[in-house]
């Protein structure tokens, strides 16, 4: 069974713990889930950051700075992701466990009040919050938007989303724009604080060996009086592909990416999406893929080609590092290994090995405070709680022939080719 325990604690607000004893440290996390849109998406990145800075007690970031220090050196940390058409914003504080702390000291407690505070209460003036924080987190988002380009990896597989989903929300990027997040004001983000107040689903997460009802409770009461109309939002998915859309790039690059997106024709809640999931892994998700051990390996086509599924969109996306004059032998290679599986070439160790791989991956998940916290907040937003050993079961109940009907569903969406001027 799961270690998960779940409480509806206002509409739209859940309060979710586990219990684990093998660390000093604890976690209490907010996961703010709104509708992904591109007239929002910037505001709400920009505004998480700000939130992180500082709040209305501790109205500089030096003096909320300090009042971590005290508690015992805890750290406050801010992110922004997308899971399907939902864009996440996630502000997470990390500190000693309660059995750590002198005199009967409920830490636990001390940093939930904390972050209600730089939710609820954040450092605002005259109905907007403060420019000079705004400019700071604006600077060092833009930094952020700057290394994605700069690392042509993420930057290749960024364009791919981007023009295999140019009509869909999925193919909004997790900050929206540069451009947009130039633009934005003070009112700009004051709204849009407001807006998550009320409209945002919220995910709490407490990961400790403390009891976490003093936690609980301090949320619970916070959000006691607050409006709220959450909205909920369901992932765009298009079965299979009628086209092929190619597109090339060029800049001065030293190593040309190639990436490769397929509808898969499963997502979640079908739970054959796991399936396909595994399918990928098969491909290209591991040691001893096919991808990497005949494509990569033997063909020496690239310097890397990698498979992932993702099951709330349902689709795969194939992302390599290629010479230029090997392009066309790559994708030659990768449509074989395909067609390979569709065919049933699928030895009983590909299959077996890639679940020991992948089961693996899920244990050493396990492994850190912050890691369990991952696991089950992806399980929440995958809509179906379960444990580590829950989930490996359900890998290897997974049979041959399931494998090869995921391959079978696979279409060719979108090609894009990054390459040397």
């Amino acid at each position: 069974m799961s270690n998960l325990t779940r409480t509806q604690i206002a509409r739209g607000v859940h309060f979710n713990s586990v219990s684990d004893s093998r660390f000093k440290t604890m976690l209490i996390e907010a996961n703010i889930v709104m509708p992904l849109s591109s007239e929002t998406a910037s505001a709400n990145a920009l505004l998480v950051y700000v939130l992180s800075r500082s709040c209305r007690e501790y109205p500089t970031h030096r003096k909320l700075c300090k009042k971590l220090s005290s508690l015992y050196g805890a750290e406050l940390s801010a992110a922004t992701g997308t899971s399907g058409d939902r864009q996440l914003l996630t502000l997470t504080l990390t500190g000693l466990d309660d059995r750590y702390a002198l005199d009967g000291e409920s830490i636990a407690e001390q940093l939930s009040l904390l972050l209600c505070r730089v939710l609820f209460e954040p450092n605002i003036e005259n109905g907007a919050f403060i420019s000079s924080e705004i400019e700071q987190e604006r600077r060092q988002l833009l930094d952020d938007i700057d290394s994605e380009f700069n690392d042509k990896r993420v930057y290749a597989i960024g364009q791919m989303i981007k023009n295999m989903c140019e009509n869909e929300t999925f193919g909004i990027r997790r900050y929206g724009t540069a451009e947009q997040v130039k633009s934005l004001t003070s009112d700009d983000l004051y709204k849009a604080w407001k807006n998550i107040l009320k409209n945002a689903e919220i995910e709490l997460m407490y990961v400790g060996d403390s009891d976490p009802e003093k936690a609980r409770t301090v949320f619970a009461d916070a959000f006691k009086g607050i409006n709220r109309e959450p909205e909920k939002t369901e992932t765009q998915v298009i079965a299979s592909a009628e086209r092929v859309k190619r597109i090339t790039e060029e800049m001065d690059v030293s190593q040309s990416k190639f990436v490769m997106g397929f509808r898969g024709g499963r997502a979640l809640p079908d739970k054959k999406a796991l399936a396909s999931q595994l399918m990928a892994a098969v491909l290209g998700g591991t040691a001893t893929s096919k991808l990497f051990c005949n494509v990569r390996e033997k063909q020496s086509l690239c310097y890397y080609c990698a498979a992932r599924y993702n099951k709330i969109k349902g689709i795969m996306i194939i992302d390599s590092g290629v010479e230029g004059e090997n392009i066309e032998k790559l994708e030659q290679g990768i449509m074989k290994e395909i067609a390979d599986m569709q065919n049933g070439e699928i030895s009983d160790f590909e299959l077996e090995a890639t679940k020991l791989a992948v089961i693996n991956s899920y244990y050493s998940s396990n492994d850190t405070v912050r890691g369990i916290d991952t696991w089950y907040m992806n399980r929440i937003f995958d809509g179906e709680i379960c444990s580590i050993e829950e989930m490996a079961e359900k890998i290897n109940a997974v049979t041959k022939q399931e494998v090869i009907e995921a391959a079978k569903l696979l279409t060719l969406d979108t090609v894009y080719t990054l390459k040397s001027k």
